[in-house]
């Protein structure tokens, strides 16, 4: 019962935040329609049959059944119709209103979006984004076995330095991210140049492409088996088992298995799992003390699995820190994502396509995976930044129904001196509408196969594509 309450409080937290990100950027219309004297005939919180509706100044304001956003009825504008319903006044008894007024009202929107995403990164720079252990790192913790990384030659403790002649920041993300160059790569050789033991070297992998998670799921992106390093820290020693007979001791650093170097606990998961019940030397740091010691795995029991050779320790998820970036540099970091995203998708050699994209349902489960975490909040005040960026731009593009389309038409209007044909602009904004919401439904197809649907009872979710956000 508990955890159903719980899953229903962060629904409602991700569904609050959701629409007021959309209800600012509707605001912005309004209140440029309001200032610059235009028929606004309805204001709406939620799509939907009205609960609550009241007429106030000649405008209708709003309440919704379905929590979705909000909408302006501005039929000064291109016709809308498709979306927002027929307007009550007919068009031929409104006054004709400028393409200067058209271009403000228009660009309201994205400009109360772009200010939004400013004033939450000011939040942001003030109390500090987390930032992951293995996201700030660019040292590779592990290789996978018979994977293109492997076969390159690339190890573990190695430094990436460049991708493809790209420097790399960070290990994930889509900001000067190894994944992202990853993902991003165009050619059959994915050029790393790293730095192992003082040295840098230059080392080209092949790749291969990630599995879909279902037969219906998304295609997969380029991946070449590397994980990023995480510090082998001890979270807990399950009672009685060949760990605890050791000694070991939550807080314990395994830094050496079998002489080697230890930079991923994974790798020693796996070295375990596949030598069942052979003994493992070990290197361990407590404190400013190291000793070794060696532990003979036995078969123990898994949650909701067979039983599988084990020390018995729980590993730390590894540390986090608070990072205060700049409200600049978030909105600069923002706008380069979106750059990156859209590059992707009209790059012919690329791998990324239409469908790696997510919509509403996606980036409401973003939002719940974010926010069901210990500093949830923060990470949502962070993500919250690059959605508002995301709705100002894509919001610009030059297309009908969309800002940036109103934004053309209106300047296609100043230079004609005329408006545009009623009857044509109607089938291209209709065409376009079709289109749009076409695409909507296409991604959220892909989105609802990620959903974790076994959330309620507690089980794990599956696993989920890897793909551009």
């Amino acid at each position: 019962m508990a955890s159903i309450l719980h899953f229903f409080l962060i629904l409602l937290e991700v569904i609050l935040l959701f629409n007021v990100i959309i209800i600012v950027h509707e605001l912005g219309h309004f209140l440029a329609a309001r200032w610059r004297g235009l028929k606004v005939e309805g204001f709406g919180v939620w799509f939907g049959k009205p609960i609550w509706k009241k007429e106030i100044n000649g405008v209708v304001y709003s309440l919704g059944s379905i929590p979705a956003g909000g909408f302006v009825k501005l039929p000064q504008l291109a016709p809308m119709d498709i979306i927002e319903g027929e307007t009550e006044t007919p068009r031929e008894q409104l006054p004709p209103i400028s393409a200067l007024d058209k271009i403000i009202v228009a660009f309201a929107g994205p400009l109360f979006s772009m200010g939004l995403a400013v004033a939450l990164a000011c939040g942001v720079w003030m109390v500090g984004k987390p930032v992951s252990e293995m996201e700030s790192t660019t040292t590779i913790g592990m290789v996978a076995e018979e994977s293109p990384a492997e076969e390159a030659g690339l190890l573990p403790g190695d430094r990436i330095l460049e991708v493809d002649g790209q420097p790399a920041r960070r290990f994930h993300g889509m900001v000067d991210s190894i994944n992202w160059f990853i993902i991003r790569s165009e050619e059959e050789k994915i050029t790393f140049k790293v730095e192992r033991d003082g040295r840098e070297l230059t080392i080209d992998s092949g790749y291969r492409l990630s599995p879909s998670t279902s037969k219906w799921g998304r295609d997969g992106l380029r991946q070449v088996g590397i994980l990023p390093a995480l510090t082998p820290m001890i979270e807990k020693v399950d009672p009685g088992s060949p760990a605890a007979e050791a000694g070991l001791q939550a807080g314990d650093v395994i830094t050496h298995y079998n002489g080697k170097g230890l930079y991923n606990p994974i790798l020693l998961s796996e070295v375990i799992a596949e030598g069942k019940e052979t003994p493992v030397n070990l290197t361990v740091r407590r404190g400013d003390d190291w000793f070794n010691l060696t532990i003979i795995p036995k078969m123990m029991p898994v949650p909701k699995g067979e039983p599988t050779p084990r020390i018995g320790v729980q590993w730390s998820p590894g540390k986090f820190v608070l990072s205060y970036p700049g409200p600049v540099q978030q909105v600069v970091d923002g706008v380069s994502t979106i750059g990156n995203m859209l590059g992707a998708l009209f790059s012919p050699k690329s791998d990324v396509k239409a469908q790696h994209f997510s919509g509403p349902i996606g980036i409401g489960n973003l939002y719940y995976q974010m926010l069901k975490s210990e500093d949830g909040w923060r990470f949502a005040l962070w993500f919250s930044v690059f959605f508002n960026v995301n709705l100002a731009i894509l919001n610009l593009l030059p297309l009908p129904v969309l800002d940036g389309g109103h934004i053309v038409l209106a300047i296609i209007e100043a230079i004609r001196r005329k408006p545009v044909n009623i009857r044509v602009l109607e089938m291209v904004q209709s065409a376009c509408a079709i289109f749009i919401i076409g695409y909507m439904l296409y991604v959220t197809f892909y989105d609802v196969q990620d959903l974790p649907w076994r959330r309620l009872t507690g089980e794990s979710p599956a696993g989920q594509a890897e793909a551009a956000p």
